[in-house]
């Protein structure tokens, strides 16, 4: 008789509460949501390392999905004299580092990593950084880098932008320090 009780009050709760029987579903399509976002939106382009798929062509490597730049990897290099080739950029094997008249930018760890990834941010720190192309969505943050299209990103809707940090939350943590951006000139390596 105690377990029909209970079982009858949670289930009057469940359906007196507003929403709550849609909340886990609603959160679920919001997820699901961001990651075709993420996916239409080519993200993993940059910001997933590559292996070698059938043909040689580059697929996202399914272990480090997000997770950027690898921390090891070696960054490109482009200089002021490729301009005479028509060379405007150049790019690692894995797309996730760009070298050009910027400097070099690394593309970064977006998983819930708390140490090397965006696990420290907030929804509005990712949204903001989305709208302003300012890292970490700080007003006086340094600029987010080519070929990072934030400019064309930003029209997103909020609720686009949230689908997908919604989905950016519920990925795996990858432990990976991508490198700092590196300005023009500077010898390759690790800089602020």
């Amino acid at each position: 008789m105690k377990k029909v009780f209970v079982s009858l009050a949670l289930c009057v709760l469940v359906s007196a509460s507003p929403g709550c029987g849609n909340q886990a579903a609603g959160s679920r399509n919001q997820v699901e949501r961001g990651k075709y976002l993420v996916n239409f939106g080519g993200c993993h382009d940059c910001h997933s390392p590559k292996v070698q798929g059938p043909g040689g062509i580059p697929l996202p490597d399914e272990k480090r999905l997000l997770s950027g730049h690898p921390e090891n990897l070696p960054p490109p290099v482009w200089t002021p004299g490729d301009k005479k080739y028509d060379t405007f950029a150049t790019t690692n094997s894995m797309f996730t580092a760009w070298a050009g008249p910027w400097g070099v930018s690394f593309a970064a760890n977006l998983t819930p990593d708390k140490e090397t990834g965006i696990g420290e941010w907030s929804e509005d720190s990712f949204i903001n950084a989305i709208r302003t192309g300012k890292h970490q969505g700080q007003p006086n943050g340094r600029d987010i880098l080519p070929p990072m299209p934030w400019f064309n990103v930003k029209t997103l809707t909020d609720d686009d932008l949230k689908a997908m940090w919604a989905y950016l939350r519920s990925i795996p943590p990858i432990k990976n320090q991508v490198p700092f951006p590196i300005p023009p000139g500077a010898p390759a390596g690790r800089t602020s």
